[in-house]
């Protein structure tokens, strides 16, 4: 099954010209040759046959280009001409449009055929003949009535609607009249018209598959789905391997809020950090109140007492001292003694408040936020309890596992692959010489990370390993899947035909993969809507 339109298509190095024919209107789509890009922004000059002048075609609002010419309606080859001018270049393309008789005399049908092949469609040939002559003697009352009142001009046009249905009648009365099996056939014109007629009506073209497997698009649906193609060339490249790894926050730009010597948590006056809070270094984060046994409070507080009167004690020999001093008894040093011996015995007494009052404030070691929170006030913690946890999210690296048949020395670039975001750029960071889990483990540092990466998350990690090869590249999105699994591409064959074509494909990075095999070199395979080709039917 072919295109419904006449059509005509050309193709250079640098455009792919499709001509689609409606009546004496040809529709232009011009594309690049390469990627199938549409070109919306050309001149082109049409010459027709063996027309000495060229007819220029007017871009249309969808990025069409249209010319209109009675020669259309002729059937025939007819030779067209076409003088791009655009950004790819200047070029001329020649094709043949070839016109069927059908489309050739689909315009030249009369009014009255026209009208009465539209009616034929609708209603049967009995109810045509009642209803035409209702509508016969409806408008020759009405003529009679326009005439008398003096409306000439409204008069005249209702007695040439009135001939029209006239005519109508006739043509019925005469195609279907009498006994069928004695009627005379309708005119050859006639059976042309509705032919024709019906013709137009179904000319319309749709994407479908061929039988041998090939798809044809026209070119108005390329451009709803954004069809994009890629000429394939060959390049040094890298082979790569898929290695399983997880995000981890950089060691350097995390921090771990622990207590002490545990005890009671208490809200401070902001109150406790929730996730995703931004904290600077040095914030308060929480208080904790550290709780002693009894013998401990017993001993601190028999400290504190002797402290107390060690005190009071140096107070008054302190006293006496200044005393002396002023009388030039004793000695400047005395007094100098004495009030050191005071100082260091305050010193003591506060120490031991601390021990026995003042709270442990935790506060944020490094800047960041706030990946975790375990804490609620007055829950009791023991000590190296991991309270908050503080990571910077623009410093994240990707920690994933090299096995025995990959040398973690030969990983250079990479990227990292993740369930519905974007691909990460990992830059190599170094691998451990220590086994873990039968596997070597190497580190990469994910390059302008996104805000919204979680630390633990799983990714495929894509990593650059081994010598050059020379191969061809094309984006993921190329290869689709045939129905028995193999892995296929689509080659665009003519400027509407698409070819399946089984490859062999290998790794390369996180968006691209390398065809092994099954392409040559200069086929243009489909890189965009690729998945939507292969839903043709």
């Amino acid at each position: 099954m072919g295109p419904a339109a006449p059509r005509v298509s050309a193709t250079s190095e640098a455009y792919e010209l499709v001509g689609i024919l409606r009546g004496e209107r040809l529709l232009i789509f011009l594309d690049r040759f390469p990627s199938n890009e549409p070109v919306t922004k050309a001149n082109i000059a049409v010459t027709i046959g063996d027309a000495t002048d060229a007819v220029t075609a007017e871009p249309t609002a969808d990025g069409a280009y249209a010319i209109v010419s009675p020669r259309f309606l002729s059937a025939g080859p007819v030779e067209l001409v076409f003088a791009i001018t655009g950004d790819a270049g200047e070029d001329l393309l020649v094709g043949t449009l070839t016109v069927p008789q059908e489309a050739a005399a689909m315009p030249g049908v009369s009014t009255i055929n026209a009208l009465r092949t539209w009616v034929t469609s609708l209603v049967s040939p009995l109810w045509q003949i009642v209803l035409l002559a209702v509508a016969t003697t409806g408008l020759a009352s009405y003529g009679v009535f326009l005439l008398l009142r003096r409306y000439f001009l409204q008069a005249a046009a209702t007695a040439l609607m009135a001939v029209a249905c006239v005519g109508l009648l006739f043509e019925s009365a005469r195609g279907h009249g009498g006994d069928d099996d004695h009627a005379d056939p309708p005119a050859a014109g006639a059976n042309n018209a509705s032919k024709n007629a019906s013709a137009a009506a179904v000319a319309v073209d749709s994407p479908r598959r061929l039988p041998d497997g090939q798809v044809f698009v026209p070119k108005p649906t390329q451009r709803l789905l954004d069809v994009r193609t890629e000429q394939l060339t060959t390049q040094e490249a890298q082979r790569a391997v898929s290695l399983i790894g997880r995000v981890i926050a950089d060691p350097n730009s995390t921090s771990l809020v622990q207590s002490m010597n545990g005890g009671r948590v208490m809200a401070p006056e902001t109150g406790l950090p929730r996730i995703g809070q931004t904290v600077k270094k040095g914030d308060l984060l929480a208080r904790i109140e550290p709780t002693l046994p009894q013998a401990d409070r017993t001993t601190i507080l028999e400290k504190l007492g002797e402290v107390e009167q060690l005190i009071s004690v140096a107070e008054a020999r302190l006293r006496r001292t200044r005393i002396l001093v002023e009388k030039n008894v004793a000695p400047q040093s005395q007094l100098v003694d004495a009030e050191v011996e005071l100082e260091g015995l305050r010193r003591r007494r506060q120490v031991l408040h601390e021990i026995r009052v003042e709270p442990e404030s935790l506060r944020a070691p490094t800047s960041g936020v706030i990946a975790s929170a375990r804490v609620v006030p007055g829950q009791v913690v023991q000590a190296q309890d991991i309270l908050f946890q503080v990571v910077d999210p623009a410093n994240l690296w990707v920690e994933a596992l090299v096995y025995g048949e990959i040398d973690p020395a030969t990983l250079g670039q990479a990227t990292a692959t993740t369930p519905g975001r974007p691909p990460l750029d990992l830059r190599f960071q170094g691998f451990s010489h220590a086994l873990q889990q039968h596997a070597s483990v190497v580190q990469y540092v994910i390059e302008n990370p996104p805000a919204n990466l979680s630390i633990g998350l799983p990714v495929n990690v894509i990593a650059r390993s081994g010598a050059p090869v020379t191969a061809m590249i094309v984006p993921k999105d190329a290869v689709v899947r045939s129905p028995n699994g193999e892995a296929m591409v689509w080659r665009h064959q003519a400027a509407e035909l698409f070819a399946p074509q089984p490859v062999r494909t290998a790794p390369f990075d996180a968006k691209r993969v390398i065809i092994a095999a099954g392409v040559s070199k200069g086929d243009r395979v489909v890189v965009r809507a690729s998945d939507l080709v292969n839903q043709v039917r």
